[in-house]
């Protein structure tokens, strides 16, 4: 976590010398004088004591962090934007050589001011080939650093709204430098061919310092090649080595679906391993925790990896993800596992902070659903004001019951409502919750029923159905009103089983799962084997006359 705040914010720091720096070269195009009078106000922030080094560091910084992102990737495969970042990235280093060398080091050793004339007089007159190497060298940097930008703001919400003139400000910028230094370029060059002694004026420090002190100074240039050619071999070797060392230590499999099953070794993430089988996989971020489009569901296998480290853990509390949802990017399995990815190939930003779908888990629970009876009936003799005063008191004592026995509200449907038990016990004590909630329910609906007598003409009544079995458990529904809830086959039961209790005339049915996890006394209540729509064979359950009879 701390190596990707200090890359990011190391490379906020450059970017905050770049971008001023490269305008700076676009107000050639107003004068020279414009020009140069920025770039004093730049070097009161940026030049010495302070601010030369300050940016060294954070240069160094980042990019010796690069290198080491570059090592920790287990492949090299990736999307082409982060290819074209890193490649961008790693040729900053010996194109800007040359420039540093040249301005700040030489005015420092030789002790001059490097202003615009001399640096565009070298680049222009002197040295065009310099001058175009130094122009490649612009583009280059300004790519990396929009490409990173990009790829970090994107996440973030007002962007998307200010991205056309961000993007406008990205384009024109670099050109608009480019035809500021070639307009100097011209008119010093025109100043040039009038004034015989002008390259002298200019360069009289450079000349001054001797021909051979200068070129041992410019000789830095080589070293510098040398250690950046051998920190990059380095890299890769080491790389090498870790891969040797990784494939004598153990591998994991990964089952992505029925047909696929990966091999990869032990220290590899989700993501990498995917990436090296070609199987497309979302990451808007190119793996770097920031956003959460690559997650997966690991299912029970959540247990036996490694707990998500910070950057991780901050991503999915962020989304609301359950502990069986990872980011394949920052999970690296130590044993065989499956997956499911939660989002397709092709989600963008957009989706990065957005729940959506179903983010749950595979549990045992009881499920209750309520129905009160007769509320078509009731808003045809009463105002909505009514119906509606009514309906919210039976929900109150519904809720109350419902928190006083452990329940959660997971579902509101008009005139009725969905209810889990034992989502923070077993499904036993779940079962045996729901059936005192049940009574609970019963209980509150006579009192409401005495408190409401002279508001309507007949008592109001309610079917209950509880039913116990697997069901997919987290949270569900659109984005904006995302709920816990559960769904499955024994959910569709429970609903059908609350339907029953018209057929029956009953207040409640238990099924004979739930009765069982429950242990209750059934020896005195009626069984019957119910055909329950969309469920193969028929279900044993229980009508219940008189709930506040059962044994519990």
């Amino acid at each position: 976590m701390w190596e990707r705040r200090i890359r990011m914010w190391s490379g906020v720091i450059i970017a905050l010398y770049v971008i001023p720096h490269v305008i700076n070269h676009a107000l050639g195009l107003i004068s020279y004088d414009v020009m140069e009078s920025m770039r004093h106000g730049m070097k009161a922030i940026w030049g010495p004591p302070i601010g030369a080094p300050f940016l060294l560091l954070a240069f160094l910084t980042h990019f010796f962090l690069s290198l080491f992102a570059l090592y920790r990737r287990s492949s090299l495969r990736m999307p082409l934007w982060e290819a074209v970042q890193i490649g961008l990235g790693i040729l900053i280093f010996p194109m800007i050589l040359i420039h540093v060398i040249g301005t700040a080091i030489a005015g420092q050793i030789i002790g001059f001011d490097t202003t615009y004339e001399y640096l565009i007089s070298v680049l222009w007159i002197a040295k065009p080939m310099r001058g175009v190497q130094q122009s490649l060298m612009l583009l280059i940097v300004w790519g990396h650093l929009w490409v990173g930008l990009h790829f970090w703001l994107r996440l973030k919400a007002w962007y998307q709204d200010w991205f056309i003139i961000i993007y406008a400000f990205a384009v024109v910028t670099p050109v608009l430098a480019l035809l500021g230094f070639a307009r100097i370029g011209r008119q010093l060059d025109q100043v040039n061919a009038s004034d015989p002694n002008f390259l002298n004026r200019v360069f009289k420090p450079v000349n001054d310092y001797g021909a051979e002190s200068v070129n041992n100074l410019l000789g830095l240039e080589f070293i510098g090649w040398y250690v950046f050619g051998g920190l990059v071999i380095s890299v890769f070797v080491a790389r090498f080595i870790r891969r040797l060392y990784r494939n004598r230590h153990g591998i994991y499999r990964l089952k992505v679906t029925d047909n696929i099953l990966l091999r990869a070794p032990v220290g590899q993430s989700i993501l990498e391993t995917l990436r090296i089988a070609g199987i497309p996989h979302a990451a808007v971020c190119g793996g770097r925790g920031r956003c959460t489009t690559c997650r997966v569901h690991v299912g029970e296998a959540f247990m036996e990896l490694p707990l998500p480290e910070e950057l991780e853990r901050k991503a999915l509390t962020r989304v609301h993800a359950e502990p069986e949802v990872r980011l394949a990017c920052q999970t690296k399995p130590r044993r065989d596992l499956a997956i499911r990815p939660m989002l397709p190939p092709t989600a963008t930003a957009r989706d990065a902070n957005r729940p959506g779908g179903i983010q749950g888990r595979e549990q045992k629970v009881a499920v209750m659903f309520i129905d009160l009876r007769g509320s078509t009936k009731l808003g045809e003799e009463k105002l909505p004001y009514d119906v509606l005063f009514i309906l919210n008191q039976f929900f109150a004592e519904m809720s109350e019951a419902l928190a006083e026995t452990d329940g959660h509200y997971a579902q509101f449907s008009g005139d009725g409502l969905m209810a889990l038990y034992g989502l923070k016990s077993d499904v036993d004590q779940g079962c045996r919750d729901a059936i005192k909630g049940a009574v609970n329910m019963v209980e509150r609906l006579a009192m409401l029923n005495e408190r409401l007598a002279r508001e309507v003409k007949e008592p109001l009544r309610m079917g209950i159905g509880i039913h116990c079995g697997d069901a997919i458990v987290g949270t569900m529904g659109p984005p904006s009103a995302q709920n816990f809830s559960a769904i499955g086959d024994d959910v569709n039961v429970t609903a059908r089983l609350e339907s029953l209790t018209k057929e029956y005339g009953v207040p409640l049915i238990i099924s004979a799962a739930a009765a069982k996890c429950a242990a209750i006394d059934v020896s005195g209540l009626p069984q019957h084997q119910a055909d329950v729509r969309g469920h193969e064979g028929d279900i044993t359950i229980y009508t219940v006359a008189e709930p506040q009879n059962i044994s519990l």
